[in-house]
């Protein structure tokens, strides 16, 4: 599935001779990213934030949990999150923000091809075997989740720049 959102600089926040980063070059910068950051919701408000890996494929993001974690008893009350993923640099690189809503999957088709592209990226380490709805590997079970993005931002750094994509729903 391709998505060609609306693209916005907001100058506000960018420097006077910047230019809008392009949707491909931030899709191609989430795709080779190793490391995300997701922000849920708990249940008494207060945000959660935790580290994990994710795969792009066919314009969402894809990631996995164990279904008692704190990021999976948070989706159930407030499907709303933020990925982030980018650089720990000043100075240089591309900082990206994905908002959107966590959808669990079940259809072991598609998870299949999910487990792929987690093999593909992250090597047969990440190989995860596709059974009744769900990922099972060195972990035991894990529920699969997707984010398709709704509204994202990018953060160029060394020529500062924001851009915002929005997605039509």
């Amino acid at each position: 599935m391709t998505t060609s959102p609306t693209t916005q600089l907001d100058e506000r926040y960018s420097d006077p001779d910047a230019s809008a980063t392009g949707w491909d070059q931030a899709r191609a910068r989430w795709e080779e990213a190793q490391i995300y950051w997701l922000s849920t919701v708990r249940p008494d408000g207060r945000p959660h934030v935790t580290p994990l890996i994710s795969v792009w494929h066919d314009g969402a993001a894809y990631f996995c949990t164990g279904p008692g974690e704190r990021k999976a008893r948070n989706l159930t009350n407030n499907a709303n999150v933020v990925l982030t993923t980018g650089t720990n640099e000043l100075d240089q690189g591309l900082d990206l923000v994905i908002e959107g809503v966590a959808v669990e999957l079940g259809d072991d088709a598609r998870l299949h091809r999910i487990a792929d592209a987690y093999a593909q990226k992250y090597g047969r380490q990440w190989h995860f075997d596709v059974r009744d709805g769900a990922f099972f590997g060195g972990g035991g079970r894990a529920v699969v989740y997707e984010v398709r993005p709704v509204t994202a931002f990018g953060f160029t750094k060394g020529g500062y720049s924001q851009t915002r994509w929005t997605f039509g729903t």
